[in-house]
């Protein structure tokens, strides 16, 4: 699993309702059978993530202090996830970090904490603009 998709994991993206069945029931022995007509899918609405509830609930019960709003380091921190260098390079790789700021782990984290935010929304979570 990628970095990202870890993420993703962690807040909750992807997670299904609960209240939707996985299959259709299956038809009772007695029903007469009907041949199916075939159905188009409908059109999946993107389930909204309230990223920064959650994040800021995991800091409130979080006995270290840290600043995920500005901090790619401490928002990996905060999801359980490796911060450290390697891992953070590995995912500024993975979302296609440009080499100048690779080469430069400060701007290279400023870079990866602003796409990783903006990812998130692109993916349906709900991040205030002045995060972004």
């Amino acid at each position: 699993m990628s970095i990202f998709s870890s993420i993703l994991s962690k807040l909750g993206f992807g997670d299904k309702p609960a209240d939707v069945p996985a299959t259709p029931p299956a038809p009772s022995a007695t029903a007469v059978p009907v041949p199916a007509a075939p159905v188009a899918a409908a059109p999946v609405a993107i389930t909204e993530v309230d990223v920064v509830a959650k994040l800021a609930a995991l800091a409130a019960s979080n006995a270290e202090k840290l600043n995920w709003k500005t901090s790619i380091v401490d928002l990996m921190k905060l999801l359980g996830l490796d911060s450290s260098l390697g891992a953070r390079k590995q995912l500024a790789i993975e979302l296609a970090c440009p080499a100048e700021k690779m080469a430069d782990s400060a701007q290279m984290n400023m870079w990866l904490h602003k796409i990783v935010l903006q990812k998130l929304a692109a993916n349906g979570g709900n991040i205030p603009a002045e995060l972004l």
